[in-house]
């Protein structure tokens, strides 16, 4: 998995890239959401655009990263959910839970 960071305004963007199965790249993740907390960022879009396949781990992970942001306050959205990506997050209940938008742009106007 490839991680990469942008930012528009007060709104932290990460983008996912490849296959998202947890380990190594997790904890970096998560790194970067505890970053963007602790300097004041309270809006993350994770971008899932370029994911080609997600594992069990990786959608715990997602999990994971929305209860950081809402522990500190925070907001998290998905931009560009896949259809692959959607059938896991319904079959789990999860999109319920997650806040999803068809673009980073639509997530990015969402935040209150």
């Amino acid at each position: 998995m490839k991680i990469t960071e942008d930012f528009k305004g007060d709104v932290a963007i990460i983008g996912l890239e490849g296959k998202v199965m947890g380990g190594p790249d997790a904890t970096i993740f998560h790194g970067k959401l505890h970053e963007y907390s602790n300097s004041g960022k309270k809006k993350v879009v994770v971008n899932l655009a370029k994911v080609e396949w997600m594992s069990s781990v990786g959608l715990g992970m997602l999990i994971s990263a929305l209860t950081t942001m809402k522990n500190n306050n925070g907001q998290l959205h998905l931009a560009n959910v896949t259809e692959n990506i959607e059938s896991l997050l319904t079959i789990t209940r999860l999109v319920t839970i997650f806040q999803t938008f068809d673009t980073v742009e639509d997530a990015i106007k969402a935040f209150k």
